[in-house]
This record gives structure tokens, C-alpha cells and sequence, in this order.
């Protein structure tokens, strides 16, 4: 049953895709040509076959990623914080994904990002051992460390290490505040199982080194939660100096927001309050189709629009 299930996956993508004659890999993704650097997985046998409860889906360029098919799965939350993080640091060397879960944002960020180097941190094994999958078909094991653990926790992340970039895509509820996801891989992703963020800022701004950024996306509605961002920001002496709002569908209200930070030492006094509110970013027009800003920030992150 496997083998056919495999077979018609295979025979789906196949009608959306074109081949290079001459090596056999895939050159278009849904009729766009796929940039960047190839991914040494595409021709290794080990990740010929993809277990029936997982997927395996294209992410960036010829990036792909593992996921379970009813557990934790990236999102447009993840995309959009891997190119904002990128498009707002200058230079960065040292890249830090913190809570990084499958690996979607940090792996993203390492597509845009190809001298950097990185340190993830995810405390769910489950996600830690598909995340790594990933990465060893993207061939990014000589400059992508993953590791498993709380980044709270000094062992798992010293104080001493600094990075340029620090990327985030934090839960977004208390864990009191709803009801929990059937697969345990969900709840820790939504719900503030290990910290808040309040613990993500403050973690970022002890390693942020002298002109790093910090990058985030978190709900701006209700406006409560947008005050627990900036709560959070203000107890790390964190001082925001760009964000841009999404809106989810055209003429709705935007329900999230993409935060870049310095630490507070970084900027003049004078600037500490000056931010650049930029003007919203749209997903969906209001027919459900995909706006056409959204697009081009999809293909400028080397996924097909």
C-alpha cells in the first residue's frame, strides 16, 4: 500500500514538474524555475522513499523539508520570518534560530544566507530528528549545528556565544488560554510550554552581538498580545526599530506583525522611540489569490509563487 501511495505522490509531482533531460532533477517548481544551489539529497538514496505518516515538500530553492503529516508543519508565519530576519541584518555570519522546531525558518535563512553559519535550538526530539533529516538532504551539516534542548538553559546555549542574526517564531498563547492540538508535536509550537516571549527576547538579547538584530513575528491582535510584545521587548532593553504588519486576506484587519531589534545600547539615545512602521504586507486578495507583494517575496526566498 505504501509503495502505490508513494507512486501516486510521485506521479502528482511529476505533472507539476519539468526535468532536466540531461541530470534528471528537477529544474521548475509549479512552472518556476528553481534557484540556488542544488541539494546533494536529490540523487542520495536514502531519501528516496518518505514514510507514510511524514511529507516531504519543497521550502526554498531546491531545499526541502520533513514533515509529519498530522503534527507541526511551517507556515507562512515561518517564510515570512526567515525573509524579513535576512532582508533586515547586515551581513550576518552567525545566525541563532531559537525554538526552531522543524527547521523551516532557520533552514530558509540558510538558503538566503549561503557563507553564514548556524545554531539551532528546539527542546521537542521529535521535531529535532525530522530537522535533521532535512538538513542532511539540503547538505547543510558542516555550517548548520542543531541542537536539542531549552535555549534557557546556560548548557544548551552559553552565554558566550554571540550571533549577528537572531531569528524567532515564538508560540503565541499561554498555555491556559485554549485548547491543545492532538499530536503532541502541535502544542509546544501554538501553546507557551517552555517560555514566552518575554523568554525570547530576553534570550536574544543576551546573545546578540554588537549590531545584531533580532527578528520575529508575533499576533498584533488582540492588542493585548501586541503589548506583550513590546512588554517583552522593553524588560530586555531591546528597542525595535523596524515592523511591518500582515494581513492574512485583503480588507481584513492584519492579525500579526514581523519585529526587527537591536539591543538598546547599539542605538543613540534619540532613536530609541523612533521605529519605522512599514506599510502592510498582504497574503491573499480578497478572491483568495495570492497578492502579487507576497509573490515576489515567496520567489525572492526561492519559493515558487
Amino acid at each position: 500500500m505504501e509503495d502505490v501511495l508513494l507512486a501516486a505522490v510521485r506521479a502528482i509531482m511529476a505533472a507539476d514538474t519539468v526535468t532536466n533531460p540531461k541530470t534528471e532533477l528537477k529544474t521548475h517548481w509549479k512552472g518556476t524555475a528553481i534557484p540556488g544551489p542544488r541539494a546533494p539529497g536529490e540523487s542520495v538514496t536514502e531519501f528516496s522513499s518518505v514514510p507514510v505518516d511524514q511529507s516531504f515538500d519543497s521550502l526554498s530553492g531546491h531545499y526541502k523539508i520533513f514533515q509529519y503529516k498530522e503534527g507541526h508543519r511551517f507556515s507562512t508565519d515561518d517564510l515570512l520570518t526567515a525573509w524579513y530576519g535576512t532582508l533586515c541584518a547586515p551581513a550576518p555570519l552567525r545566525v541563532l534560530d531559537l525554538g526552531s522546531g522543524i527547521g523551516s525558518v532557520g533552514m530558509v535563512a540558510a538558503w538566503r544566507l549561503q557563507g553564514a553559519k548556524f545554531v539551532t535550538v528546539e527542546a521537542q526530539e521529535i521535531s529535532v530528528e525530522l530537522a535533521k533529516k532535512s538538513a542532511r538532504y539540503n547538505g547543510l551539516e558542516n555550517r548548520y549545528e542543531i541542537r536539542t534542548g531549552d535555549f534557557r538553559d546556560p548548557k544548551v546555549l552559553p552565554e558566550s556565544e554571540k550571533f549577528d542574526l537572531i531569528l524567532g517564531s515564538p508560540p503565541y498563547f499561554p498555555l491556559d488560554s485554549g485548547l491543545h492540538a492532538e499530536h503532541e508535536q502541535k502544542v509546544a509550537c501554538r501553546f507557551e510550554v517552555r517560555g514566552s516571549i518575554h523568554d525570547y527576547c530576553l534570550t536574544a538579547a543576551k546573545h546578540l552581538a554588537l549590531g545584531g538584530v533580532f527578528a520575529c513575528v508575533f499576533p498584533i491582535s488582540p492588542p493585548h498580545q501586541e503589548q506583550r510584545m513590546r512588554d517583552a521587548a522593553h524588560a530586555a532593553e531591546l528597542s525595535i526599530f523596524r515592523r511591518r504588519d500582515v494581513i492574512l486576506k485583503e480588507d481584513e484587519p492584519p492579525l500579526l506583525g514581523l519585529f526587527s531589534m537591536v539591543q538598546k545600547s547599539d542605538r543613540p539615545e534619540s532613536m530609541y522611540r523612533q521605529l519605522w512602521h512599514e506599510p502592510p504586507l498582504t497574503i491573499r486578495r480578497a478572491d483568495g489569490s495570492v497578492h502579487p507583494e507576497y509573490s515576489v517575496i515567496k520567489m525572492s526566498i526561492g519559493f515558487g509563487p
